[in-house]
């Protein structure tokens, strides 16, 4: 039977034990909001807690349907780009303040950090929450890749080190992490009882609160029993990750790795290929034969880069570096 669905406290369960097992975050039941896949949610968050002209910040070269969200809802992109130094990005802290004293009313905080890949330190974190407090700033932090982070890295959540009255909202979903985006469900993580009212009111008045049976079944079983596949997952991953990084070093030196913390995404620096941006879209597609995402979508400093989805056999890869470096020779 298929009829309409209610949210098992199984599922609850399931998430909760999650993030305190692999996260050591120990989040309450009541703050949860199971609805939408994640960026539906995130807009009916901007809707619920920000009015039509308000500044909501983003940290470009960042995930492109960002900047779609707040200009589809009537809302201000304010760009906080990212300091690249030599293949290493960082927060502008000092320029993020001034955005916020500005009147900004939301900071879209993607953590991990797509597409530079960056797991963000505690101590960056506490200075976010620092700035977001002095001004009133609420935080959308944008968690779905958190799962998928490397050894070297060690992810912390937001959330964790949110205090009493905090403005924070946290965006999870077993979407990336066991590739169910298509069934479109995700959770937000909102402390702050009169914003998860206000967002809860959004959900009811679009009626996001319904979703498909079997999205259910897959969210639970993916947080209940994906540890173990997760795993080897992300130790393949970090193979192939090290295989890019090691066959461009000794085969494809103008094309340079930015070196991932987290996600199956991959940062190229195509500079060295001295083309523009049309050029670089155009070689790897038409010469390469390898569909990748160009940098200049993700907005300020991504020109010059492209974005390499190794969410795939490690064969697959090598032949599309194989191919990249043919067209190259010529």
């Amino acid at each position: 039977m298929y009829g309409y669905t209610l949210y098992p406290e199984s599922l609850y369960e399931a998430v909760i034990q999650w993030y305190a097992r692999r996260h050591h975050w120990a989040m309450q039941r009541e703050w949860m909001l199971v609805g939408p896949s994640a960026l539906p949610a995130l807009a009916a968050t901007m809707q619920a807690v920000t009015n039509p002209g308000d500044g909501v910040i983003i940290q470009p070269p960042v995930y492109t349907e960002f900047a779609a969200i707040i200009q589809a809802n009537q809302r201000r992109p304010i760009l906080n780009p990212l300091i690249e130094t030599d293949g290493h990005y960082t927060m502008d802290l000092a320029q993020l303040e001034h955005c916020a004293s500005q009147g900004a009313r939301m900071l879209l905080l993607c953590s991990p950090h797509n597409p530079v890949g960056r797991v963000w330190r505690a101590d960056e974190l506490h200075e976010v929450l620092r700035i977001a407090r002095r001004h009133d700033l609420t935080v959308v932090s944008d968690d779905i890749h958190c799962d998928l982070v490397y050894s070297d890295a060690r992810h912390t959540m937001l959330g964790s080190l949110a205090q009493a009255g905090d403005k924070i909202i946290t965006s999870i979903s077993p979407g990336k992490t066991f590739n169910l985006q298509g069934l479109g469900l995700s959770a937000l993580v909102i402390p702050h009882e009169a914003q998860r009212t206000a967002v809860a009111r959004v959900f009811a008045s679009m009626h996001l609160d319904q979703c498909h049976p079997f999205s259910i079944t897959a969210f639970e079983a993916a947080y209940r029993g994906g540890g173990e596949w997760l795993d080897a997952l992300l130790a393949y991953l970090e193979t192939t990750r090290d295989f890019v990084a090691d066959y461009l070093r000794a085969h494809i030196p103008q094309i340079r790795l930015v070196r991932p913390q987290a996600t199956y995404l991959l940062w190229l620096d195509c500079r060295g290929l001295g083309m523009n941006d049309a050029a670089l879209r155009d070689f790897f597609i038409k010469q390469g034969k390898v569909g990748m995402n160009p940098g200049v979508i993700y907005g300020a400093g991504g020109s010059g880069f492209m974005r390499m989805n190794i969410g795939a056999p490690r064969q697959r890869i090598r032949a599309a570096l194989e191919s990249i470096k043919a067209a190259l020779i010529g």
